[in-house]
Parts: C-alpha cells; sequence; structure tokens
C-alpha cells in the first residue's frame, strides 16, 4: 500500500555545490549534453586511443554520457554560472566551463553566430534586441 504522508527515501535535489563557494546551486538552464568528434575528446573523457579510434571509425559523433553544460545560481555571489558536470558513481564533478567546450555542446548556437545570416541580419537583430 501506497501511502502519500510517508517521506521520501531519497532527495529530489542534485548534490551539486559551488566549487568555490561550497553552496548549493540552483539550476536555470537546461542540460546541454556534449558530444566527441575527435580522438582526443574521447580520450579526455577516459577512453583509451585504440578504442577510441575504433568508435570514431564507426560513428562521426559519440555522446558523451554522464557529460553537460548548464547554468547554475550560486547565492553566495549572486551570479549565473556555466559549469561543466561529470557525472561519475553518483559523485558529481563541477567547473567552469571552457569555451572550447561550448563547440562540443549539443543545442547551443555557433558561438560566432549563423554562418548563413548576413551582416545586415545579424546588425538588425541586434539593433532589435537592445530595445
Amino acid at each position: 500500500m501506497y501511502r502519500c504522508d510517508r517521506p521520501r527515501k531519497r532527495s529530489k535535489k542534485r548534490a551539486i555545490y559551488c566549487p568555490i563557494h561550497h553552496c548549493y546551486l540552483e539550476s536555470v538552464s537546461r542540460k546541454h549534453t556534449l558530444f566527441a568528434d575527435q580522438v582526443s575528446q574521447l580520450r579526455e573523457a577516459g577512453l583509451g586511443r585504440r578504442n577510441a579510434q575504433l568508435l570514431l571509425m564507426n560513428q562521426t559523433t559519440v555522446s558523451l554520457s554522464g557529460e553537460w553544460l548548464e547554468a547554475f545560481w550560486c547565492p553566495e555571489c549572486q551570479t549565473k554560472e556555466w559549469y561543466h558536470i561529470k557525472l561519475h558513481e553518483g559523485v558529481y564533478y563541477v567547473k567552469s566551463a571552457p569555451r572550447s567546450l561550448w563547440q562540443q555542446a549539443v543545442g547551443v548556437d555557433a558561438i560566432d553566430g549563423n554562418p548563413s545570416v548576413g551582416e545586415f541580419t545579424r546588425n538588425a537583430a541586434k539593433r532589435y534586441i537592445a530595445q
């Protein structure tokens, strides 16, 4: 029999803490999963050289499970920061997201914008947003 008043045995919150202040971080974005399309990226993720080469020979990109980019709000410094999160054996490892990692993220726009958009359209969009 299920009882609604029974307390949950597991926490709803993920144990992700600020690497600077060690306080709980509140998520303010969705997860942007990461992928690898080079052997060096798979090596950094912990795969051996040979296995990484074989994997990329069969697939053009490989999803990195347990790794993503996500924005969090830190109540101590009152700022939103993007972090690279790694989940390994139930433990979250948090570090600041380097600019190079954004090229591996799924669902984000290119850093320099869409190359098919012309200069005039890009400037017009910036003016519209600034209003």
